[in-house]
């Protein structure tokens, strides 16, 4: 794949990082714009990343970004609105402002984060808001390939490891939505998508949704995470009303472990309907085989640590 110059917005976060290490890794310059350098300290010392502190809501500044650039990789997203920072302004009006830059700037492809389920008519805020901000891109006339992935793991995502750190201290866990389906996919099998779709253009004008190989209810994936961290706690399944009065609590909580949205996005099933798309010539990694290399790091050293003892070393 020939060298581009590529734009990576939320290039600082947990899919941002690995996607920019691998378009590093295929030869490609990447820009980073960042709110604070030090946020993105870790991609600073990869050879052709350029991270710079911007303000991307800024239609000029934004502009100026993707001025020269071969391809914009959109990856912005947020979980819960606090602030200023809604869905609203974070999905739809950033999308817009992403096409809008792209276009005056001449930037023909764009390859944009999307969420499994996304839909203008869909049961929450934020599955709506990304429908809205799909709609946005697939309106645009760009090149454009949309990925839709159920929720992403890997280390140090926000995923299973808030689950392992809940096992870790709490007794038990009231679990609200526990029969809620999910189907997690590995980052680095996104990341390899990412990079595979900005240097394809038969990815051009498609949207892929994106899943691992297994689908588990809530609970079950809870149950395992604890298992695997070596907590095996009690596991409380809420029915409705109480899952709706705990989603209530935590909103107001700080850190927002939970919102009345996250719950209402769980309504509908987070898996796919189809296998892993072909196109990009992987077969998706299990939850098993690479979880407990994080999740359970003490037990892996002490499985280490007799190997070695019995190898005489």
């Amino acid at each position: 794949m020939a060298e581009r110059a590529i734009v990576v917005l939320g290039g600082s976060g947990f899919v941002g990082r690995h996607i920019v290490a691998k378009l590093v890794a295929a030869g490609h310059r990447v820009t980073v714009p960042t709110r604070s350098r030090e946020r993105a300290r870790h991609l600073i010392l990869l050879p052709t990343v350029n991270v710079i502190e911007a303000d991307i809501h800024d239609a000029a500044t934004l502009g100026r970004l993707t001025r020269g650039a071969d391809a914009v990789v959109n990856l912005v997203g947020i979980l819960n609105e606090t602030g200023r920072e809604t869905f609203a302004r974070a999905h739809v009006a950033l999308a817009q402002s992403v096409v809008a830059a792209c276009k005056s700037s001449g930037v023909r492809r764009l390859v944009h984060m999307s969420a499994l389920n996304a839909d203008p008519a869909g049961p929450s805020l934020y599955l709506r808001s990304k429908g809205e901000a799909e709609a946005a891109v697939a309106a645009s006339g760009l090149a454009w390939t949309i990925f839709r992935p159920s929720v992403i793991f890997g280390r140090g995502d926000a995923f299973l490891n808030m689950f392992a750190s809940l096992a870790r201290v709490l007794p038990v866990i009231a679990l609200a939505a526990p029969s809620a389906r999910f189907q997690p996919v590995w980052i680095g099998d996104v990341a390899h998508c990412f990079v595979h779709a900005v240097g394809d253009d038969a990815t051009i004008g498609q949207r892929y949704d994106l899943c691992g190989p297994k689908a588990y209810t809530l609970r079950e994936l809870v149950a395992w995470t604890a298992e695997t961290a070596g907590t095996v706690r009690p596991i409380i399944p809420l029915g409705p009303g109480l899952s709706r009065f705990q989603a209530f609590v935590l909103e107001h909580l700080p850190g927002k472990l939970m919102s009345r949205d996250n719950l209402a996005s769980m309504t509908r099933d987070n898996v796919c309907d189809r296998p892993f798309p072909a196109i990009f010539g992987i077969e998706p990694a299990a939850l098993e085989a690479l979880a407990p290399d994080w999740l359970a790091p003490d037990r892996n050293r002490s499985r280490f640590d007799q190997f070695r003892a019995h190898g005489g070393r």
